[in-house]
């Protein structure tokens, strides 16, 4: 779809037909970024969005095992006091 920039105050900026909207879900704020050369806007995601989910998952599939294996610190190589 091609459309023109409008001039918005000192800006530039885009009108985003309603079913572009509704398609890709977009709310009021959005992410902009530049990937190559070109302008991305995305819906905002709510932040930790799908941790639950994804942490249920990790432990029906792994258990109570650890993400990574533990790495030794210079206290398990020589005795220490407190």
């Amino acid at each position: 779809m091609r459309t023109r920039l409008i001039g918005i105050g000192n800006s530039r900026g885009i009108r985003l037909p309603k079913p572009l909207i509704e398609q890709v879900g977009l709310g009021d704020e959005v992410d902009l970024r530049v990937e190559d050369g070109n302008i991305v806007i995305s819906a905002v995601r709510a932040p930790r969005a799908g941790w639950a989910e994804a942490a249920a998952r990790s432990a029906a599939t792994e258990g109570s095992a650890l993400l990574d294996p533990p790495t030794p610190t210079r206290f398990d190589e020589s005795e220490w006091q407190w």
